[in-house]
């Protein structure tokens, strides 16, 4: 990877990937469901094609992080996409507003990301005759344990959005492999270009003990207390059930652990977590529910184990952010889990909605500290190779670039 764009510059006189003579700026536009998705997962993004001197959009629903992102030089339009797999007249007035806004600012490139975006966002910008369309796959709808008729409706409604697409990134190699065996998309059109985050921000080196120290006390937190970690929406398609009866056998076996959550809620989903179910498993004075973060990476440092029993993941980044806290992690055997946790080496995978399972996992580690140490270590060393978020957006521009020169006159 060359240094200059490691220090996020382009190689290329022409910043903006420009054809030769040609002085304005090329329109992007992001289109996401939520707020949370550009604040959280692709403001590095954005802010990296504003410095390659792109003009940058984003499209979302109305969000309380919506200001935040605006500050950070992205022009925000809010339009609510209902993030429910299915709801036709709320998607059909999403669409037609999407259609409408491409048409009036005549964007050069339309970057679409989940999959009701990538469906709305792409037809409504083949629609309104966006020279370049562009999806990116963090996972499908559909996993192993989906029904074959939702199965095979929700790869229908795959191929109808990639028929729309000039080009579609993968940041999963197990959906890319997925995405060519259900013939979804043509191999020339797609790629596999990993995921990725800022590993200089998420890095235990920043941390010393005696901030942990200080921010447990702030926190109310025992120091002697072992903390279980999760970082996910309250929703029980990220496992959280099984999590709770898994720390109700490991509160029996070590009463002084503790369970950080951090996490908002998400009322629009029917599998929305109701906080009281704690008490259910008796663990509600070992629990701290701590809503959403913007100080994740700091609440990462206090955590002894990180745990993601997620149904389904497309690439979990709250793994990629604790492995390269160096943290040890326990996830679920699926796609988007097992893709970044190497079992035994870097952390434990573990069956889906098996709470014995989880629950021997965690109480390995916390018996075998040592082991859970070397798991964090060779979690980090990993982030660093693999997960560094520069490398995954010069492969972006790249073909972003070569989209330009062939379509943009």
């Amino acid at each position: 990877m060359n240094k200059a764009l490691i220090q996020g510059k382009s190689l290329s006189a022409d910043r903006s990937g420009l054809p030769a003579g040609r002085q304005e700026k090329i329109k992007i536009c992001f289109v996401a469901s939520v707020d949370i998705t550009l604040k959280f997962l692709l403001l590095s993004n954005l802010k990296f094609l504003i410095m390659q001197g792109y003009d940058v959009y984003a499209v979302c629903s109305p969000g309380k992080w919506v200001e935040s992102i605006k500050k950070e030089g992205v022009k925000v339009k809010t339009i609510k996409i209902k993030r429910k797999a299915f709801s036709p007249f709320s998607d059909l007035i999403s669409l037609f507003r999407l259609f409408f806004y491409f048409k009036k600012e005549n964007f050069g490139a339309v970057f679409t990301f989940t999959p009701k975006p990538g469906l709305l966002g792409q037809l409504a910008a083949k629609a309104a005759g966006a020279p370049i369309i562009l999806n990116t796959i963090f996972g499908f709808y559909f996993h192993e344990g989906t029904p074959y008729f939702k199965r095979r409706f929700f790869i229908f409604i795959e191929k109808i959005a990639a028929k729309c697409s000039d080009f579609v990134f993968f940041r999963n190699k197990e959906d890319f492999e997925t995405a060519k065996k259900e013939k979804i998309i043509r191999n020339s059109m797609a790629e596999h270009i990993g995921d990725g985050i800022d590993i200089l921000h998420f890095n235990p080196k920043r941390f010393t003990s005696d901030f942990i120290k200080e921010k447990k006390e702030k926190m109310g937190i025992d120091p002697k207390k072992t903390i279980i970690g999760i970082v996910a929406r309250l929703v029980s398609e990220k496992g959280y059930i099984e999590l709770f009866g898994a720390f109700e056998s490991v509160v029996i076996k070590f009463p002084d652990s503790l369970l950080l959550a951090v996490g908002s809620a998400d009322p629009s989903k029917k599998d929305n977590i109701n906080l009281n179910i704690v008490r259910n498993f008796g663990i509600e004075k070992n629990i701290l529910f701590l809503g959403e973060r913007t100080d994740v990476d700091e609440i990462y440092s206090l955590m002894d184990i990180f745990v993601l029993p997620s149904y389904r993941e497309g690439f979990s980044h709250s793994i990629m952010e604790a492995m390269a806290m160096a943290r040890p992690v326990i996830a679920t055997d699926i796609r988007g889990c097992r893709g970044a946790v190497e079992p035994n080496i870097t952390g434990l995978l573990v069956p889906p909605k098996n709470y014995k399972k989880l629950a021997e996992a965690i109480i390995y580690l916390i018996l075998n500290p040592d082991k859970a140490k070397l798991m964090g270590e060779s979690g980090r060393k990993k982030a660093e190779k693999e997960f560094d978020e520069r490398l995954f957006f010069g492969r972006m521009e790249k073909e972003l670039k070569e989209l330009i020169k062939r379509r943009i006159k």
